[in-house]
């Protein structure tokens, strides 16, 4: 089975990280949650608590076979960390799939791929997407097949993005 990399910081949006989590854990897949160094938990923007299990300065990202992006406020805090955007960039140059929900698109931004990718996010964020020169779409899940990329836009989409997701990696 696959091993996924989550990237999150604080004030991550709860259920687009314990529902993606589940549903890939639940299809035997391994799922380490990712973020700084000296984090044990993140915290949630509606009130959870998540353990943290590697800091990203420890991690080989050769040794993860997929990327999660989960939104909230997370990824706007993950865009202006340079290994966040390097890790992220990694993932969509290399053939490897990349899956992020609501505000996570937003890191594509900083890798200057937005304009080659296809995708959906967030209301908030799909024109910054548009602006940056994606192909935006505004449906419940978008696959790129060019970047092995799926995008989904708020937690109303979860059922689809991790069915998505999970057959991505089966």
């Amino acid at each position: 089975m696959s091993k996924v990399a989550v990237i999150v910081t604080d004030l991550v949006e709860d259920v687009e990280l314990t529902s993606p989590k589940e549903a890939l854990e639940a299809a035997g897949h391994e799922v380490v949650v990712i973020s700084n160094e000296g984090t044990e938990t993140v915290k949630g923007k509606q009130g959870g608590t998540f353990p943290v299990d590697a800091a990203i300065d420890t991690i080989d990202p050769t040794s993860f076979d997929a990327l999660l992006i989960p939104g909230g406020f997370s990824p706007d805090q993950l865009r202006t960390d340079e290994r966040y955007v390097s890790l992220t960039k990694d993932f969509l140059t290399s053939d490897r799939p990349v899956f992020a929900i609501c505000h996570g698109p937003q890191l594509f931004i900083q890798t200057g791929l937005t304009k080659d990718l296809t995708l959906t996010a967030y209301d908030s964020v799909r024109p910054d997407l548009a602006y940056a020169g994606a192909t935006v779409k505004d449906e419940p899940v978008v696959i790129d097949e060019t970047y092995r990329l799926i995008t989904s836009r708020n937690p109303d989409d979860l059922d689809a993005f991790n069915q998505a997701i999970t057959e991505a990696l089966n």
